[in-house]
Order: C-alpha cells, then structure tokens, then sequence
C-alpha cells in the first residue's frame, strides 16, 4: 500500500447515518475507503473520539487514512495490511486485532470489524467499528504467567474465538441461534447448571428472560420468572442500578447468606433451586440494557478470575448485539423510505416474489393496489414542500392503520404507494378494503398550519389470479394495478378501478 496519497473525493461520506449512532456507541464507527488500484486510502467518516485517542484531526483523514496507520505497530502493520487487501479482494467480513501507539505514545490493542462493499469504480468501503481490547489482553498474559493455567486459558480462548466466528459468519437474523449457542457452550465449559440473556424495559422496570440453557434435569427459569418486575424487589433494585451507574458485576456466593433487607429476593432464587450466580451486564451503545448470568443451584467454588471471564463473554455479546443493532439499522435504511418510515420498492420486490412463490405452491392468492394522490401538485405548491411531506406522512399513517400487519405497504415513489395484500380468499375483500381506503382519505380534514387540506386518492386493484393469460410476475401484476390507477385518473379521479370496473367513491 502507497504511503502518499493525493486529495480525493472518494464515496459518498455516512456522516448523516452515523453521526447519530457514534455518540452512543463505546468504540469508533468508521467508514475506509480503498480506490481500486490500492494506491488512495481514505477515512470518509470516523468518530469524533479518533482525536481523544490519537491526537489525530477528523479532517486530514478525510484525505488520508495514513495519520492513522503511521500509528500502527511495525509487527502488526504487514499483516493487518494483508488482511485488507484479502477483504477488499473476498469480499468478507474484516476482522482484526492490532497494537495502535496513542497520543501518550503509548501502545494499546485495538480489535476492529467491518462489512466490506465494493464501488461502481471498483473501490471498496468497509463499514465498521474498532475498541479497545487491551483489558482482554491484559488478562490474557496473568493467564498465560501460570502453566498450570495454560491449557485452560487455550481452551477458554479457542471457545471465544469459535463463538466469535459464528457471530461473524452468521447474519443478523440468525442472532437468536447464535446466542442460544453461547448461552450453551459456556454453560457447559464453566459446568453452571443454568445461564441466560436477560432483557431491561427502557425504565428498567421489567426484565424479560429472552434467552435461557440449562443443564440436563435442570428446569427452565423462563416458566416461572419470563417478565419480572424489578421494582417489586428493592434490593435486588438496587443492583440493576450498580449495574447501569457502575457497571458492576453482581456475585452472590451463596443466596442463602442474601441480607435481610432481600427476603423476597432469597425465596425467589431459593424456589428456583440457585445456590449461587454472577450477572453481568450486557451494554449496547454505552447503555447497559440487560445482563449475562450464569448460576449453580449447588454450593461450588468459583475461580477467583471467574468476573473477567465472564466479562469476556459479555463483552462478546454487547459487541454482536451492538454489530446486530447497527446491521438491522443500516438495513432499515436500505429499505425504507425515509419521509414516510415505509418500505421502499427494494423491499417490496422480493415480498412480491415470495407472495408469487407460495402462489405456485400452496395456492395462496394475493392483489396489489397502487394508490396516488390527486392533484399532489396543486397541493406542493399551495403549501409548500414541507406541507406536501407532511401530506405524504399522513397518507402513509392512513394506509398503516387500515392494512393488516400481513400486508405489504410500501411507497411506490412521488406521490404512488403501493400495497400487497396477502392470503387474499376472494377479490371482493380487497375491493371493499380499497374502498373504506379512498373513503378515509376523502373523508378526513388533514390540518397543516392550521388550515384543513381536504384530499382524495385514487387507486388502480389488480389479483394474481388475472394473469392467466400470460406468465405472472411482479412486474406483470404492477403493470396491471398501474394501468389501472391510470384508468381511474382518466375518469376523473377519487375513484377505484379494478377487474369489475370503476368503483366511485
């Protein structure tokens, strides 16, 4: 990699997307760039706690991503720049641990992850977060001063890396698995007899038990503690609010010794059969937002490193947690449209596939309609763009609310929207929905500035089952619903058209 760089635009910088999200997020949200003959690198966005830690101004890596790579660790610089250029040539994930020298010119380990994407240009951007991991390391050489704790430390770091891997492998909407996995396999490798994810509500009111292993003959906790309400147990209050302040770990060594001001607490834990237990916190973006616990319903002893261990598992689920909220975000973004918060076409194609799918197995009929707005202009320029949006919203809050959670609503584009109508038993129903639609619409007084905007729509209904004559399609169908709204705008709009004719409103 060229070691000076020229000024370049390089891809469109996510300051809008990630600006919001850097704040809260412990690590540094980054997006690199690298121009397709591996000679221009750049940071298009990075977080503002980049000059915290490296003295380094946002600006110049804007330009160059080199201030930053001066600063890695002369063993560590060939292989991490290896590891970039395999990413940028794969395609996959970028994952990895490096010595970075600090403003204090001290040198700290850092682990990063990012998703690569390659350019029209053929550049590639990766889009990802790195934090500092020097705590882990730290730990990792008390373990490895003692022989006696090597082959443990070997097999501890072997599971995490394994863990690790199908975080990373897995995508997002696998999460659920990969936690049930965790949960399982460090239950067994610490031998607890139970360990779980649970879930803080946004007032820290209730915890839900979301992810629960127990050993063999042991019973399930989630039965009979699902949702509990912390602020029925004071003490127990007590400690969720260490946790979210401190962010301390909870240990009780033995539930029996629990003190007198916890007696709910006790005979909750003791009817659940737990002896003793660790919780530990779970932090997404900064914010502790439920815990990590392992318990033995059986007097034991716990190694006296046990809390960092635990920590390393936690920490390895807030990352993949936090890796999963950014990814489920980032994908929102992708496929909503973002005035009205409904899907967009990217979504609403593969939906139509999949509708069009179970159509040719099962049976299962299903109608498009697309709706627009009459006379949308007029209203744009009598109320302004914000005025038009604003219409735009209450339109797509009006065609939520009368949609059922099945159906697919998406904007089309401009002033069209679109919905898919799933499990549709007769063409009818549909019409009749499409109906009560438009009269809604015609009926309500949208009240922007103070002044009642009345508006109409009108709507073009087309069924699956009407594209026999030729192949069916997403396309076809849309054509079909869009030839219609064309129809119904002909005859002089606030009307429905569909197989039977036009429909007045």
């Amino acid at each position: 990699m060229a070691k000076s760089f020229v000024p370049v635009a390089g891809p469109e910088t996510p300051d809008e997307l990630f600006g919001k999200l850097s704040t809260g997020v412990p690590g540094i949200l980054f997006c690199y760039w690298l121009s397709a003959d591996g000679e221009q690198h750049c940071f298009p966005f990075v977080s503002g706690q980049i000059t915290d830690l490296f003295g380094i101004e946002r600006p110049s890596l804007r330009t160059s991503a080199d201030p930053l790579f001066q600063r890695i660790h002369p063993d560590d610089f060939g292989l991490i720049e290896h590891s970039i250029v395999e990413s940028a040539t794969r395609l996959n994930p970028w994952r990895y641990q490096a010595r970075l020298r600090l403003a204090d010119e001290n040198y700290r380990w850092f682990e990063a992850y990012s998703q690569p994407e390659r350019q029209a240009d053929g550049s590639t951007v990766w889009y990802g977060e790195f934090h500092d991991v020097q705590h882990y390391k730290d730990l990792e050489s008390e373990l490895r001063e003692s022989e006696a704790e090597h082959a443990f430390q070997a097999r501890f770091q072997n599971l995490i890396a394994q863990l690790s891997a199908e975080f990373i492998n897995l995508g997002f909407e696998h999460i659920d698995l990969c936690i049930e996995e965790l949960l399982s396999t460090i239950g067994e490798f610490f031998d607890v007899d139970r360990s779980y994810l649970y879930q803080f509500s946004d007032d820290y009111r209730w915890m839900y038990n979301r992810h629960e292993w127990c050993a063999p003959g042991v019973g399930h906790k989630r039965d009979s503690s699902r949702a509990i309400s912390v602020t029925e147990l004071p003490w127990w209050s007590r400690q969720v609010q260490s946790m979210i302040e401190q962010n301390r770990v909870m240990f009780v060594e033995d539930v029996d010794c629990l003190p007198a001001d916890a007696p709910d607490e006790k005979t909750l834990l003791q009817s659940q059969g737990v002896s003793s237990l660790f919780c530990v916190p779970i932090r997404i973006r900064g914010r502790v937002c439920g815990f990590f616990g392992v318990e033995s319903l059986s007097r034991r002893s716990w190694r006296t490193d046990q809390e960092d261990l635990l920590i390393i598992v936690s920490g390895l689920l807030s990352g993949a947690l936090e890796r999963n909220r950014l990814e489920q975000e980032l994908l929102n973004q992708s496929i909503r449209d973002p005035l009205t918060g409904l899907h967009n076409r990217r979504y609403l194609m593969p939906r139509l596939t999949e509708m069009l799918g179970r159509r040719n197995r099962y049976g299962e009929s299903f109608a498009l309609a697309m709706f627009d707005l009459d006379h949308f202009k007029d209203i744009n320029d009598s109320l302004g763009h914000l005025g038009g949006d604003y219409i735009l919203q209450r339109f797509a809050e009006e065609l939520r609310e009368q949609t059922r959670s099945t159906d697919v609503v998406a904007r089309f584009g401009g002033e069209e929207f679109v919905v898919a109508f799933s499990a549709v038993r007769r063409p009818e129903e549909v019409r009749e929905l499409v109906e009560r639609i438009l009269q809604s619409i015609a009926s309500t007084a949208f009240t922007y500035n103070d002044s009642d905007v009345h508006l109409t729509a009108s709507a073009g209904l087309a069924c699956i089952t009407e594209l026999s004559s030729g192949p069916a399609s997403p396309d076809a169908l849309i054509d079909l619903a869009d030839h219609r709204l064309y129809l119904a705008k002909k005859s002089g709009r606030n009307c429905l058209v569909d197989a039977s004719g036009t429909v007045r409103i």
